[in-house]
C-alpha cells in the first residue's frame, strides 16, 4: 500500500515536514483510517457484553409452501428455457426478477397471494411477545416495505408501541432518541439498509434479522446498532431463515464465502455479475 520505504519518505515524510503538504496529509489519513477504525472498534469490544447470535428456522404452512414452490419452478424453468433460446447474458433481468419475487414470498406472501399467511411474521410476533414480556427492547431489520406494514399491523393487533423506519422517514433521529428514552416503545422495526448504519440503538438488546442479505456485512452493521459501546446488556441476535426456500441457500453462501456469493453481490447490492447455469441451479434447484 505505501511501498517500500524510500517510496514512503518520498510521497509522505518529506512532502509533509518539510512543505506542509495538504494533500499529502490527506492522502495518508485516507489510507491508515481503515486501520486506526479497526483498533479502536477492537478495543471497544474488549468492554462489551457478550453477543449470543442464533438461527430461528421457520418451517412453511402448507399453503406457503404450494405457493413458494409453484413460483420457484416457474422460475427455474422458465430461466432454463430462456438460457438456452437466449443465452444467459440476455436473461440476467430475469434472473434478478426470480431471486427478488422468491425473497418476497418468503417474507411476505400475502402481498401476492391474499390466502397465504406468512409464517415467520407469526413466528417473529411470539418472539417479540416474549422478549417484551421479559422486558427487553426489540429491534427487527427487514427487506421489503410490505413485510413492514405486515409486521407493524400485527404488533398493533397485540397493543405493542413500537416505531418505525424506511427510506422516507425524514425525522429519523427523533425516532432514535424516543426508543432510546421512552420506555414505553418496546419496538423498533426499519428496513436493513435505513437502520444499517450510524444510528445509536443500545436501549435494545434483541434484535431480529427477518429477511438475510446476501452480503453478511449488512446484516452486522445493523446488529451493531446494538452491540456497540455503551451497551451493557447481553445483546441477543435472531436470524430468521424460512426452510427449504431461497433464504436456506442465502445462508449457505453466507457459510461458505464462496465465488459465488462475490458474483452476486456488488458491493452491498445485488447483481449477476458473473453467474453461470451451475450458480443458478444452486440457488433455484430444488
Amino acid at each position: 500500500m505505501f511501498g517500500t520505504v524510500q517510496e514512503f519518505n518520498e510521497s509522505y515524510v518529506i512532502p509533509i515536514q518539510k512543505y506542509d503538504d495538504k494533500d499529502a496529509i490527506e492522502e495518508l489519513k485516507r489510507k491508515i483510517y481503515p486501520f486506526i477504525l479497526r483498533r479502536i472498534k477492537k478495543e471497544v469490544l474488549k468492554d462489551l457484553p457478550d453477543k449470543i447470535e442464533k438461527v430461528i428456522y421457520v418451517d412453511m404452512s402448507p399453503e406457503h409452501k404450494k405457493f413458494y414452490e409453484e413460483r420457484r419452478l416457474f422460475y427455474y424453468n422458465s430461466l432454463n428455457k430462456s438460457m438456452k433460446e437466449k443465452g444467459i447474458d440476455k436473461t440476467k433481468f430475469f434472473i434478478l426478477q426470480a431471486l427478488n419475487e422468491l425473497r418476497h414470498i418468503t417474507s411476505s406472501p400475502e402481498i401476492k397471494k391474499k390466502n397465504v399467511v406468512s409464517s415467520k411474521k407469526e413466528v417473529l410476533i411470539e418472539n417479540i411477545v416474549e422478549a417484551i414480556e421479559n422486558n427487553h427492547k426489540v429491534l427487527v431489520f427487514v427487506n421489503y416495505i410490505s413485510s413492514i406494514d405486515n409486521i407493524c399491523n400485527s404488533l398493533k393487533k397485540h397493543n405493542i408501541k413500537f416505531l418505525k423506519m424506511t427510506g422516507e422517514t425524514k425525522n429519523r433521529q427523533n425516532l432514535v432518541d424516543k426508543f432510546q428514552t421512552d420506555s414505553r416503545y418496546k419496538v423498533f422495526v426499519m428496513t436493513l439498509k435505513t437502520g444499517g448504519v450510524g444510528l445509536n440503538l443500545t436501549s435494545a438488546d434483541t434484535i431480529f434479522i427477518y429477511d438475510p442479505w446476501w452480503n453478511k456485512t449488512v446484516e452486522n452493521q445493523a446488529v451493531d446498532r446494538a452491540y456497540r459501546m455503551g451497551q451493557d446488556k447481553t445483546v441477543f441476535s435472531y436470524k430468521l431463515i424460512l426452510k427449504d426456500s431461497i433464504e436456506e441457500k442465502i445462508l449457505k453462501l453466507q457459510e461458505m464465502k464462496s465465488k459465488l456469493l462475490d458474483d452476486l453481490i456488488s458491493e452491498d447490492n445485488l447483481s449477476t455479475k458473473s453467474l453461470t447455469k451451475n450458480d443458478i441451479e444452486f440457488i433455484l434447484g430444488s
